[in-house]
């Protein structure tokens, strides 16, 4: 296996850079996502690494070797697509079979390499059906098989589960993140879907308008975002963003949000914050507490409920706060109805603070 080196990476369409600078470094055996909205540059960047588009600049290593002039056919990767890519006329066994045949691999390890991919992928009982007589997510396992049996040294996904449904994509991300444990492979991942990314990564790598604009670990991106597109990107439902005020007032810093409300403002190691400051308030919806007895009572907030969302294990609250929207996140079902006026607190020491002119994470 091989880890996966991005320098400076430029591409352009055109006159149209689409991708700047891109810096980036995937270890060997890691499982990486990149993450962002549509035309972040995230589907581009899988294709450089391919093969499939060429560089306008930069430098891209695979394990020690520069593969910018390499072909597709020799980067030692294998590629898994949205849309199955499957030869409808071959059986399972002959399109995860194909590109070995057409490497010339001796027929007794072809059976060897598709039975084991077959059984890594529960996909035994199939090998003889059609892609027509498979089921979604049976496709798309055949599409990994197909990759799986090249063994590669990169493993990459361009959105492989954009095309099933919500139970088939909780099903295929296990799977997914089985078959990681069981090759040992270095994958590279690409998404719309910030739940896949949260669920499947051993790292993130959040993209935006052709720029990364943070990486780190699933738990590190939602719990320090480094600006307010990373913190509203990251987490379900995103993280709540207003606009607020830092004042001073009998000596302590007090968070105003505009003239709806205003909290005290922990004291916080390293917070590059002052009075009379505009900022960006950031509190996660899960830090919206309904039974709040142990926070103290100044971080507490009236609230009226404007839409109730019944998930059975939680609700989401959409509440007004004196003017101001937010989310609220609580465990379990509550008789909760539109109109009901609630007393919720804040969890203000789970607080996010973001300058309000550039966006970055100043507390």
């Amino acid at each position: 296996m091989a880890g996966v080196t991005l320098e400076n990476v430029i591409k352009r369409f055109g006159k149209t850079e689409v991708l700047h600078r891109i810096n980036l470094e995937i270890g060997d055996n890691e499982f990486a996502v990149l993450v962002g909205p549509s035309g972040c540059g995230k589907s581009t960047t899988l294709r450089l690494v391919a093969g499939l588009e060429s560089v306008s600049a930069g430098t891209i290593r695979i394990g020690s070797r520069v593969v910018n002039d390499v072909a597709p056919k020799d980067r030692d990767v294998a590629m898994v697509f949205q849309n199955y890519a499957l030869y409808p006329h071959m059986s399972v066994f002959g399109n995860m079979s194909f590109g070995l045949k057409l490497q010339k691999v001796p027929r007794a390890e072809i059976q060897e390499r598709v039975a084991g991919a077959a059984k890594i992928l529960g996909l035994e009982e199939f090998l003889q059906r059609k892609p027509y007589e498979l089921s979604g997510g049976q496709r798309q396992r055949v599409a990994m098989g197909r990759a799986i049996v090249r063994e590669p040294s990169v493993f990459l996904f361009d959105e492989p589960l954009s095309n099933l449904d919500a139970k088939l994509r909780t099903q295929m991300r296990t799977e997914i993140k089985l078959l990681h444990h069981k090759v040992r492979a270095t994958i590279i991942y690409v998404t719309h879907d910030q739940v896949e990314a949260m669920s499947l990564a051993d790292r993130i790598v959040i993209m935006q308008d052709g720029y990364i604009e943070q990486i780190g670990s699933p738990l590190e991106v939602f719990e320090k975002p480094r600006n307010t597109f990373v913190a509203g990107f990251i987490g379900s439902p995103p993280m709540n963003l207003v606009p607020a005020r830092i004042e001073r007032r009998k000596g302590h810093l007090r968070l105003n949000v505009g003239e709806a409300f205003g909290v005290p403002l922990p004291e916080k190691s390293g917070a590059q914050v002052r009075e009379e400051m505009d900022v960006t308030m950031g509190l996660r919806p899960e830090d919206l507490h309904a039974d709040s007895r142990h926070l103290p009572e100044d971080w507490r907030v009236d609230s009226r409920v404007e839409v109730v969302e019944p998930l059975g294990s939680e609700t989401l609250m959409h509440l007004d706060l004196k003017g101001v929207s937010f989310t609220a996140k609580i465990e379990g079902h509550r008789r909760i109805r539109r109109g009901d006026r609630l007393s919720l607190a804040m969890n203000l020491e789970h607080l996010h603070l973001f300058d309000a002119e550039t966006g970055e994470s100043i507390y």
